[in-house]
């Protein structure tokens, strides 16, 4: 006789009828399984299957054939051959499973079902390892390339040159300062010696004072993705904004402005915060690490000496083209490209606060970026997530470092839009972003960004 026709889960059928002695289990195949309960009976059971495609369940008829126990025949053996077979019931099953939602949607502000160590397992061993002489090599390579330029501009000193002198300058600027940023993590070499001089040297050549941006940036790594604690591009709260004129919020939010805002912030740091990167006595150091910040201010300041020295020799007008326009463009690479690693994607990216904030949850808000042919340019630093869990793990390996923890870390990790040969795309990214992106509610420990309408061009129109 005829039992039925069931559809059953393997997962399900594995859960809740574990015991081999009490049902009838066998593998179908390696995406389905079944497993059926029977009641005592002197029958054999003889089984037609079949496996639904596209699906994970199988359904199948099952038939009782008399047979008496004490014949010797174990009633719960299954018959031998299996015979596939599909009945008008199956194509329903199968219509209506595949029309229901396999995925339940993803809640970015949850915590993640990993923890950090799984991260740090998942990738290779060799990436950790700094290679301080291919490290060098990286900076002179890039010091080269920033002397060949100016002296091909120089050189050349016409006007169609020069404007592509600026922007190809500005780039390698910026280049210089991803190298002084990784002897600031340690990751350049494991010589601290080492790091602090080449970080120096780098930073200073384009004014910005090592020591007080180190620490100011391991701040920022320490509580990224935090409200109030992150250090840089971090987002104001509403009673913050509010309290903002309306001119700086002008500033803040519409381009180019913000994306000149790096020297600013080297002074007197974002609002809401107080303190210099120049200043000993800044609320941003502690006792011990004053004479470090004075260092870095001498250096500052012997660079800007020796720039009035060449615009003295050289004059104004030659040293602005030669150095002042690309650093102004290094300037705004900095900022775009710090900006976009925090904010800008598409959905909506939690922020923390009390005892939601996690340094694992903060980092994995943390986005990459794709720059096209700049990605080399500028030591991969669009490979910002693993970056910002793992800061020692040097620059070239970045790359093969988040492809082995991308297993793991799963939705949490979002897939960068490609780039053609130049980020043209990440403009419009950029543009959306400061134009929805403007403060976070002063309550709630797991918060988003909310838009001013003011600001956005999105004033509620009036009735009549």
């Amino acid at each position: 006789m005829t039992i039925g026709i069931f559809s059953v889960s393997s997962t399900l059928c594995s859960r809740f009828y574990p015991n081999p002695t009490t049902n009838l289990h066998r593998r179908i195949s390696s995406k389905s399984s079944i497993c059926i309960c029977l009641p005592n009976s002197t029958s054999q059971p003889s089984l037609n299957i079949q496996s639904l495609p596209s699906t994970r369940f199988c359904s199948f008829t099952a038939k009782l054939q008399s047979s008496s126990r004490h014949d010797g025949v174990d009633p719960w053996r299954v018959g031998s051959p299996v015979v596939l077979m599909e009945t008008a019931e199956d194509e329903d099953d199968r219509l209506s499973i595949n029309t229901v939602k396999s995925e339940v949607e993803f809640d970015p502000g949850l915590p993640p079902p990993f923890k950090l160590a799984d991260i740090r397992a998942a990738i290779p061993k060799h990436c950790w390892e700094k290679n301080k002489w291919r490290s060098m090599s990286y900076v002179l390579r890039d010091v080269a390339v920033v002397f060949g330029f100016a002296a091909i501009a120089s050189v050349l000193n016409s006007w169609v040159v020069w404007p592509l002198y600026w922007v190809a300058q500005g780039t390698m600027f910026w280049a210089l300062f991803v190298l002084g940023h990784d002897c600031g993590h340690g990751s350049f070499s494991n010589s601290t010696n080492l790091n602090s001089v080449i970080g120096h040297i780098l930073h200073s050549s384009i004014l910005v004072p090592y020591h007080g941006w180190r620490i100011s940036h391991r701040t920022h790594h320490q509580n990224h993705g935090h409200t109030e604690n992150d250090e840089s591009w971090h987002p104001l709260n509403k009673s913050l904004y509010d309290k903002l004129e309306a001119s700086t919020r002008y500033l803040r939010f519409k381009l180019p402005f913000p994306m000149l805002a790096y020297p600013v912030y080297l002074w007197v740091r974002s609002p809401g915060k107080k303190g210099s990167h120049y200043n000993p006595d800044s609320d941003l150091f502690v006792p011990n690490e004053k004479k470090d910040v004075l260092t870095s201010t001498a250096c500052w300041s012997a660079m800007v000496a020796l720039l009035a020295g060449l615009t003295w020799t050289l004059g104004p007008i030659q040293m602005i083209k030669l150095y002042f326009i690309p650093y102004m463009l290094f300037v705004m690479w900095l900022d775009a490209v710090t900006y976009l690693h925090h904010h800008g994607h598409e959905d909506k990216l939690p922020w923390y606060r009390g005892k939601e904030w996690s340094y694992l949850r903060g980092g994995l808000t943390t986005l990459d970026r794709d720059f096209g042919w700049i990605n080399n340019i500028h030591h991969d630093i669009g490979t910002h997530v693993i970056h910002h869990l793992f800061p020692q793990i040097p620059h070239y390996h970045l790359i093969e470092a988040t492809e082995a923890a991308k297993p793991v870390l799963g939705r949490y990790y979002r897939e960068p839009e490609k780039s053609s040969p130049l980020p043209f795309h990440l403009f419009g990214v950029l543009g959306r972003s400061m134009k929805r992106d403007h403060y976070v509610s002063d309550t709630g420990d797991i918060v988003y960004y909310q838009t001013d309408p003011q600001l956005s061009g999105e004033l509620p129109k009036k009735a009549g």
